[in-house]
């Protein structure tokens, strides 16, 4: 009995110290493991320390206590973290490591810089959380320069290969000094940050519940203070490979966009100032955001930021660095981003605006629209349905201002902008008009241009309907005021288009309906208009504009009340009946039509249909003028201006009216 005691105290006594000693070999082991990580780093020239590690065999539980580095990188960048926690972990191969768990507490980031070099950054994460990780067992070759591109490459490059369920931290405090440039500082308050389903690259969701911070500036001896609170910050499908890429001079031939986030989401965003401006965003989102390694590589774009305390930039320094930024927007694409929501209190009153969205790329915003604004002017209210850009070259106006940095456009450059805008386009507008207490509306203006020769569109079409209210000030309105008109209605489709290999160039369609006045049309073609014509110099598009012939023109009026507001103004001013004076007015017509006649027989028929237009209330007279010959277009012109009879004299003539 007792020996069988002794034996069994014997085998509990061999079991422990195998236990206790297998559990000091492995902390050993791991320790050394741990030393040998640090040691790599410290070999770059970079700091790293850490306190005590411990090892528990019965819960797999891994942990490193008063973590501590810094980079050699300027500024350095130093961390340190209290405690470092790996849950049941284990080594599936000889490559890999993983934990159920790990936590990571106390962590402290910081940035520190020169007030004169640029701003200080400091983080406080109190807990870190990740959860199912799986990575390299050992770290991979640190990178030869401690520069930030190389650091941040190498970072992204380690973050490929690891796998974890999620990583969360419920807070992150962060703190800034700004530089003396713009003196200042400023702090941010993080909640629920999470990342979830890293795996291959990739990250499907990363979000944060909110975000509060402050900024005080600093300016003219005061301290304004701004603050603000972003909510629900959510971005889905992270492609860290793609991000990656523009860090990787390997990658700089790469011309391809590859998608770096599906879609990013937040709001409500409200931000306020002390000089009680206050802002509120409902929600913003921003889908398929895309890069183009080629475009965006971060090493010389870095290189061309000048150093504290350098020489103002030459012009010629200035036009490279703008030509730099306009290829970095050609890297970059989004599908679509969109703001929703919009107040502002201002002190003339709130500023409301429903959406505002847009689509880029390859540095060109393919539309951007504003649409439900509601505002206010000194004069009363401003609504507006929708207002559009529909394409906005970005990379290319800040190419072409790049050409006025040291002087100012001349006119004939300053069309060098016209090209980079496709169009506008303005729907249901309302504001106040003049002095009238009265509004404007305008149901819809559209104004596309193309087809450019040089900087010259030689393809034009503007339309545009709107009512706009009578005033009576103006001398030229009064007229219609007397007659009971309170407002006017203007309908409006005017188009020109010139086509290269027939040199024909027309103005059609081209239509102005005045509501209670007149509806007119026409139809203007000019032929042989040579590409010279549409230059910037003046003196060649004269000298090319000889050239041009005339074509046929058409024209179409009809009378929706205009012709008895002329007759009844008429009578007033001769003191006469309405009666008298369209009968004066009809033998004026047909007397000034006689040396008409003389010259052009075909004028006799059409002094007639105008005298008929004018004697019949609600007609419609056609003109249509065919060229019998040969006519140049200036010289022409010249004898409109000189002798009218002798200029249409060239045309045959038809003229008709109808109800």
């Amino acid at each position: 009995m007792i020996k069988a005691l002794t034996g069994l105290i014997a085998a509990i006594v061999v079991a422990a110290a195998g236990f206790f000693g297998f559990q000091f070999y492995t902390q050993h082991r791991i320790a050394s493991e741990i030393d040998a990580a640090f040691e790599q780093i410290r070999a770059t020239g970079a700091k790293a320390s850490h306190g005590p590690v411990s090892f528990d065999l019965k819960n797999r539980t891994v942990t490193i206590a008063d973590i501590a580095g810094e980079s050699t990188a300027q500024p350095p960048v130093s961390i340190k973290i209290a405690n470092l926690t790996a849950s049941d972990v284990g080594q599936p191969d000889a490559t890999r490591f993983s934990a159920e768990s790990i936590e990571v507490t106390g962590v402290e980031i910081r940035v520190a810089t020169a007030a004169s070099a640029g701003p200080s950054l400091s983080y406080q994460v109190p807990r870190i959380t990740v959860k199912y990780y799986s990575g390299p067992a050992r770290l991979q070759r640190l990178p030869a320069s401690s520069s930030v591109i190389d650091v941040y490459r190498f970072g992204l490059e380690q973050f490929a290969d690891v796998t974890a369920a999620s990583i969360t931290a419920p807070s992150i405090a962060a703190t800034m000094q700004f530089a003396a440039a713009t003196p200042g500082d400023g702090e941010v308050a993080y909640s629920g940050l999470a990342m979830n389903g890293i795996r291959d690259g990739k990250i499907a969701s990363m979000k944060a519940d909110g975000a509060v911070f402050t900024v005080n500036l600093q300016q003219a001896g005061k301290t304004e203070k701004f603050t603000g609170n972003l909510a629900n910050l959510v971005t889905d499908d992270i492609d860290v490979g793609a991000l990656a890429a523009i860090f990787d001079p390997r990658k700089a031939n790469d011309d391809q966009y590859h998608r770096a986030y599906r879609q990013i989401s937040a709001g409500p965003f409200i931000l306020t100032s002390g000089q009680g401006m206050n802002m509120r965003i409902d929600g913003m989102t921003i889908d398929d955001v895309g890069i183009k390694p080629s475009r965006i590589q971060l090493p010389p774009l870095l290189a061309m930021m000048p150093p504290a305390g350098a020489a103002r930039p030459t012009p010629e320094q200035a036009r490279e660095k703008i030509e730099t930024v306009a290829g970095l927007y050609e890297g970059v694409r989004f599908g679509n981003a969109e703001m929703r929501g919009l107040s502002l209190e201002t002190p003339q009153g709130p500023i409301k605006l429903s959406t505002m969205r847009f689509n880029f790329e390859g540095g060109k915003i393919g539309e951007l629209a504003f649409e439900g604004l509601d505002a206010r002017a000194p004069n009363g209210p401003v609504k507006l349905e929708r207002f559009a850009l529909k394409s906005l070259d970005i990379s290319g106006l800040m190419r072409v201002s790049a050409q006025f940095v040291a002087q100012k456009p001349s006119p004939n450059q300053a069309l060098a902008l016209l090209p980079l805008i496709e169009g506008v386009e303005l729907k249901d507008f309302t504001a106040p008009y003049k002095n009238t207490k009265k509004p404007i509306n305008i149901d819809a203006i559209n104004l596309n241009w193309g087809q450019f020769v040089g900087p010259i569109p030689s393809k034009v079409r503007l339309s545009a309907k709107m009512t706009a209210p009578l005033d009576t000030s103006d001398l030229g309105q009064k007229m219609l005021v007397a007659a009971g008109l309170d407002s006017t209605a203007i309908d409006l489709d005017f188009g020109a288009a010139w086509t290269e290999t027939s040199g024909a160039f027309v103005l059609e369609p081209v239509s102005l309906e005045l509501g209670g006045l007149l509806k007119a049309t026409a139809r203007v073609s000019l032929a042989k208009v040579p590409r010279g014509v549409f230059s910037i110099s003046t003196t060649q598009a004269a000298a090319m504009a000889a050239q041009i012939e005339a074509g046929t023109l058409e024209l179409t009026l009809r009378d929706l009340g205009g012709g008895d507001i002329a007759v009844a103004q008429y009578a007033r001013a001769q003191n006469v009946s309405r009666d008298a004076a369209r009968s004066s007015l009809v033998d004026s017509i047909r007397a000034g039509g006689e040396k008409a006649a003389a010259a052009n027989p075909d004028a006799a028929a059409a002094v007639d249909a105008l005298a008929r237009f004018v004697e019949t209330p609600g007609q419609t007279l056609t003109i249509k003028l065919t060229p019998l010959g040969k006519v140049p277009a200036l010289q022409l012109m010249q004898l409109l201006q000189t002798d009218p009879f002798v200029a249409l004299a060239q045309f045959k003539i038809e003229a008709s009216t109808a109800l």
